[in-house]
């Protein structure tokens, strides 16, 4: 009787249940997927979308393919060693074992065997994956050693190019550390499974099978090997080394450590061979003690011996022994810092000021910087803002321009968008993303002189631009501080939608405009909108009706962001810098506002240089956190290989090689051929507005501390040590936003570097220079004058070609026994000044208060020379500083007036015969010529009533000591009316240059000198 048809079994078993995927699960599963292909394409896709249009699209590739080819090579080679090895000792697994412990390993065993082939594939694949990628974070590594180019030097111990220390080491290392990672990762994974499986047992006697024996013996083997391989590249290493105080190999490295790494290798090896030998004869004996030895030679050869030969044989004999290694450093350093060059010159400065004393310094004297650029910035930012949505942030910057025939040096900023400034109904998706897109212009004022009213005297500014600046184009899409991404573009013909800029003479108060630049990607069509509303998190984006077919996308909008981008090789300055410029050299085509960024090639393995951590190296009292696009933080060696230019209105990026030596650049160059173009490039207008850069000096001036002794035996006694000067400046007072008044972080004292145009005492000509001090160091806290830095920052205006002399750094030491008043000390003399301390705190009331700028120093009439501008601001909300006084002094001479030109005479006894810069540029506008002559004669009244106010402030004091209650009421009726007058005045001055009183300033004092003595530290403002 046939059985029923539900009784048969089924062919391939019972299907009713097997799990299947539903219609709805299926839906969702392939959903999920396409999501995750759109949300990859949104980061990968949107990144090539945007190197393309930079014209970089090889610099990501190329990233990417050595990334992904050495991860997949690390990949496969450490799981598939590491799986290879799991499963040779579990092929090779005995059948049985024996003893108690076999028992317990047999229940391992058990629990193993079901899953041991998914959990030989998962540690494999972890420990692929984990080294693979460690392998992939060092894709320049490779790439550097592939392409690297000879130093053409050699190092002084074993007579390697230097190449072989900056570009074949840390190959060598990176492939001795995988390997030797791997080896005992596979001598653990053997060591394991053949233990679980009894074919290696440790009681009650070792005992490994044969195929056990083998697997770990030649794994063993493969460790020592690669161990000694490490004590061998070690020996190179201690050349690069960090030092106590001293980095590179000293006699004890030469001596005794370096002979230590050399035994150790060698035995190293030797006892691959011993493991080799056991793998394949069976004893383990002669390994065993080779790996005691290894560790005990360890022991005593590398550590303890060094250390006796340090203790017993070089300290008692430090400085005879050490000094040859000791000039190796001091060489080496000076090599790699491009501090070879520099001119010593000893400098034995005057210390009495004389009449007519600046006559043959007529050249420096002119060029005297007034304006502070961080203390003005806000300044600027009341006077010159326009609009709300306008902003200064990025600050003012030192330059120096050619207008005509005559030669300005330039305090500049940008006019940047802020839509913070933007009131709360504007701060729609369409204003901050269409509308408000870009900021407009330049402010230029000349950096040495300033309008009777005390304030910058422009020479460019205004919305549209009005100067002499020359037609340029004036939208500012790229800037450090612009609108996180911006929609931008149309049709030809579409109507504009952009701000461009407000004009109270058109229709609706502003004239619109569209960007017509290359400037980003395109999101004309559907599947690139989609891809950026998930890039940025913003469906607007994708539904916005201001996309259309020719829309572009601006982001990445700061300039050192798209400088690191398109050369993640480089470290970059802290800041760029704007200028207008004729980037192709002919004069019939418009002008473009760029920003200039300075790049470094650096590293950190030049063989015997001393370290530096630049975020101690960079930092002082005006830029308080090293740069966010360096790439290693701890450096010996630096170079100012590139010139980078970005485009202000479209954001296109040049890199310019700067250093045709460099062979750090040299490679990178290889690497990315066409990438970097030539100094030919450059225009002779561009040209003459690069400059040497900042945090390049402020590296150099740090070791200049210690290495401007450049005598081994000198060097090491330590007795001319250095430090930077303390900062001088109360800017930090003037604004609570630090970044606004030149503010400082607490702890960061160090004077910062000034730019200014001035002539060295062996200089033909006053060049545009960068300038720093010295006192002297160690424990002391003696602040006399111990050096002079400056450097030529004068790069020509000649297309394609440096100028000769550009980047020349000159010290002056200052001999020990004459004392010449360092920074510190001048502004004790400022404050310790009866007559200047009383007028200070005089402007210095409840509603305004007194700001000291920048104290430069400049080597003038056989001395030094400083020159301090002191600004006074109100308290309210809308207050700016107000240039009212300057600061003058000259060895214990010191002066102080309305005017650069009074305070000099002040100092150099009645007439200094300086050349002074005039009021240029501080002409006043057509019909303000009487405003002009009423804040002339307004501030002579002002003068003449700070003064009384003062002497009856002494009347007063005096009256009180002697216990004249009579003199001392009489002396407060003299004090109360010459107030009463000050304020009068300052009201009128106020009024004639549109300044309340109270909201904003207070006027400028000047007089003659008293006698010093009175304390008076609360000037400090």
């Amino acid at each position: 009787m046939p059985e029923p048809q539900s009784m048969k079994p089924q062919r391939g078993g019972n299907n009713t249940d097997r799990p299947r995927l539903g219609p709805m699960t299926l839906t969702l599963l392939i959903l999920v997927g396409i999501g995750a292909i759109i949300y990859a394409a949104s980061v990968v896709w949107t990144e090539i979308l945007w190197f393309r249009q930079m014209h970089s699209v090889r610099i990501v590739l190329t990233q990417w393919i050595a990334h992904a080819g050495l991860f997949v090579f690390g990949f496969l080679v450490a799981a598939g060693l590491i799986l290879w090895s799991l499963n040779y000792a579990y092929k090779h697994r005995e059948a049985s074992t024996r003893g108690q412990a076999s028992a317990t390993l047999r229940e391992y065993q058990k629990a193993l065997d079901p899953v041991r082939r998914i959990a030989f594939w998962v540690v494999a694949l972890f420990l692929g994956f984990t080294n693979g990628a460690n392998l992939a974070n060092d894709w320049q590594t490779v790439l550097q050693f592939v392409n690297q180019t000879p130093f053409g030097k050699t190092d002084p111990q074993f007579g390697f190019d230097i190449a072989f220390f900056v570009f074949t080491m840390p190959m060598l290392n990176l492939v001795v550390g995988f390997l030797l990672k791997i080896s005992i990762l596979c001598l653990i994974a053997a060591f394991v499974v053949s233990y679980v499986y009894g074919t290696v047992r440790l009681l009650p006697r070792p005992h490994a099978s044969k195929p056990a024996r083998l697997q770990t013996g030649v794994f063993a083997a493969l460790v020592s090997f690669f161990i000694g391989a490490n004590y061998w590249l070690g020996r190179y290493d201690l050349l690069t080394q960090d030092g106590a105080n001293i980095d590179g190999a000293l006699y004890s490295d030469i001596h005794a450590t370096l002979p230590a790494h050399s035994i150790l290798a060698v035995i190293s090896f030797l006892i691959a061979l011993l493991f080799l030998v056991a793998a394949f004869r069976g004893s383990w004996r002669l390994p065993t003690i080779g790996v005691a030895v290894t560790v005990i030679s360890g022991v005593i050869i590398g550590g303890a011996y060094p250390a006796l030969i340090q203790q017993f044989r070089v300290t008692p004999n430090e400085r005879a022994l050490e000094s040859e290694y000791i000039q190796h450093n001091i060489d080496a350093t000076l090599a790699a810092y491009g501090l070879d060059d520099l001119e010593y010159t000893n400098y034995d400065a005057a210390t009495s000021a004389q009449p007519g004393q600046l006559r043959e310094d007529s050249e420096s004297t002119s060029q005297i910087r007034l304006l502070d650029p961080q203390v003005i910035t806000k300044t600027v930012q009341q006077l010159q803002q326009s609009r709300p949505y306008y902003g200064f942030d990025s600050g003012m910057s030192v330059d120096r321009y050619t207008v005509g025939d005559e030669r300005r040096d330039t305090v500049i900023a940008v006019r940047e968008m802020n839509l913070a400034g933007l009131s709360a109904e504007q701060q729609t998706w369409v204003n901050t993303h269409t509308v408000y897109t870009h900021g407009y212009g330049v402010v230029a004022a000349y950096g040495n002189s300033l309008n009777s009213d005390g304030l910058p005297s422009y020479w460019e500014q205004s919305v549209p631009s009005v100067g002499e600046m020359g037609e340029y184009e004036e939208r500012v899409y790229f800037s450090p501080n612009a609108p996180y991404y911006s929609i931008v573009g149309a049709p030809e013909g579409s109507d504009p939608q952009e701000l461009d800029y407000p004009d109270d003479n058109v229709q609706g108060g502003q004239v619109a405009t569209t960007f017509t630049g290359d400037g980003g990607p395109s999101v004309g069509n559907v599947w690139n909108k989609l891809l950026y509303s998930i890039k940025f998190g913003s469906t607007d984006i994708f539904f916005s009706s201001q996309t259309n077919s020719a829309s572009q996308i601006l982001y990445n909008r700061d300039p050192l962001d798209r400088v690191a981008k398109v050369a993640p090789f480089l470290t970059l300055e802290q800041e760029a810098y704007p200028a207008v410029v004729d980037m192709d050299g002919d004069p019939s085509t418009e002008k473009r506002l760029v920003w200039i960024v300075d790049a470094y090639t650096t590293t950190d393995s030049y063989p015997y240089s001393q370290h530096q951590s630049l975020s101690s190296s960079t930092v002082d009292s005006r830029s308080s956190q090293v740069g966010e696009y360096v790439r290693a933080e701890t450096i010996n060696y630096m170079r100012n290989s590139v010139k980078a230019v970005v485009d202000a209105y479209d954001g296109s990026v040049h890199l310019y090689q700067w250093d045709q030596e460099d062979p750090i650049l040299s490679t990178w160059m290889k690497i990315y051929p066409g990438r970097v173009e030539p100094l030919s490039g450059i225009s002779g207008d561009l040209m003459s507005h690069m400059r040497y850069p900042e945090d390049m000096f402020k590296v150099q001036r740090e070791l200049l501390t210690s290495y401007h002794v450049t005598n081994a035996s000198d060097f090491y006694a330590g007795g001319d040590r250095w430090r930077l000067a303390e900062e001088t400046s109360t800017a930090v007072s003037a604004s609570s936003n630090a970044s606004q008044s030149g503010g400082v972080s607490s702890g960061v004292t160090a004077q910062p570097a000034y730019y200014l145009t001035m002539q060295m005492p062996t200089q033909e000509t006053a060049e545009f220079s960068l300038t720093s001090v010295f006192v002297p160091g160690g424990e002391s806290k003696r602040e006399a004058m111990a050096g002079f830095l400056a450097v030529d920052s004068e790069t020509g205006n000649e297309a394609g070609k440096i100028r000769d002399g550009y980047g020349k750094l000159r010290l002056l030491a200052l001999p020990s026994s004459t004392t010449v008043p360092g920074p510190g000390q001048v502004q004790n003399a400022y404050d310790s000044n009866e007559t200047i301390a009383r007028q200070l705190n005089l402007l210095n009331q409840a509603d305004s208060q007194v700001i000291r700028g920048n104290l430069l120093t400049l080597p003038v009439g056989g001395g030094l020379l400083y020159v301090q501008p002191v600004y006074v601001q109100g308290t309210g909300s809308a207050s700016y500083p107000v240039l009212r006084s300057v600061l003058t002094a000259f060895g214990n001479q010191v002066g102080f007036a309305p005017t650069l030109e009074e305070s000099l005479d002040q100092t150099f006894g009645g007439d200094s015969a300086a050349t002074v810069a005039n009021n240029a540029g501080g002409e006043t506008a057509e019909g303000d010529d009487t405003s002009n002559t009423v804040t002339q004669t307004a501030q002579q009244r002002l003068n003449q009533a700070l003064t009384d106010a003062s002497a009856a402030m002494q009347a007063g004091q005096t009256a009180l000591s002697s216990g004249d209650w009579s003199a001392y009421g009489e002396s407060q009726k003299k004090l109360n009316d010459a107030l009463a007058r000050a304020l009068a005045a300052q009201e009128e001055l106020g009024q004639s240059t549109g300044v309340t009183s109270g909201s904003t300033d207070t006027p400028q004092s000047g007089s003659t000198l008293g006698s010093p003595g009175a304390d008076a530290t609360q000037s400090n403002g």
